[in-house]
């Protein structure tokens, strides 16, 4: 059986920008319970009273503020070491297995190198490197043969030490991801590992992008 409570928190959880601003206390629960009244309606099937959803809403952001950003709080306090990388180019290549091969004799050549950045993901039909502009010549050389479906360049990385407790903070990524884009800040590529994440942007955001990562320590 449908219950308000439960139709409005499902509401709520498909429309993630209001989700966040809910749980920060910065929506009008009466203006909020105004506009959804119709759409809460047609769900139950029946007539919804505003002041009905208001106390829904209310519940629900106070449970929401226990259930998520303290968890995200705690995890976001416990961030380390914040490196920043600049003058990256990204390769994205069609898979195929030639690639591989191409690939693995580009990092023997680079193995000696220091103070360089490499990092790859494979998908499903592609393949992307992202690494130092300094050693862009010596991948171009090994896959010479090999057309790219994009080349992106003047790219900068910000690579975060997560706290061991970050796999289990539902929505972690997602209130970074968030904060990011309210400063307008595009996302090239996104890289982690079970204790890091690396974002990759513009060199012309990369100090905007920075700021916002280091004031999440203070949340």
């Amino acid at each position: 059986m449908k219950t308000i409570s439960s139709v409005v928190e499902n509401y709520i959880k498909s429309k993630p920008f209001l989700l966040n601003g809910l749980t920060l206390g910065i929506v009008n629960l009466t203006s909020l319970a105004r506009i959804i009244q119709h759409d809460l309606e047609n769900e139950m099937d029946k007539e919804v009273k505003q002041g009905a959803i208001v106390m829904a809403l209310k519940r629900l952001s106070e449970e929401l503020d226990f259930r998520i950003n303290h968890k995200i709080e705690k995890t976001l306090k416990g961030m380390g070491e914040i490196t920043v990388r600049s003058s990256l180019v990204n390769y994205n290549f069609p898979i195929n297995p030639r690639v591989l091969n191409r690939q693995a004799d580009f990092l023997t050549e680079i193995s000696s190198l220091k103070d360089v950045f490499y990092t790859s993901s494979r998908g499903v039909n592609e393949t992307n490197i992202i690494l130092s502009e300094s050693i862009s010549d010596i991948l171009e050389k090994h896959f010479e043969d090999e057309k790219w479906l994009v080349k992106t360049d003047k790219l900068a990385s910000i690579t975060v030490k997560l706290p061991k407790d970050n796999v289990g903070t539902p929505g972690l990524f997602y209130f970074v991801f968030q904060r990011l884009a309210w400063d307008g800040i595009n996302i090239n590529e996104v890289i982690s590992t079970n204790f890091e994440i690396t974002i990759v942007v513009s060199e012309e955001h990369i100090d905007n992008a920075f700021k916002v990562i280091k004031d999440l320590k203070k949340v």
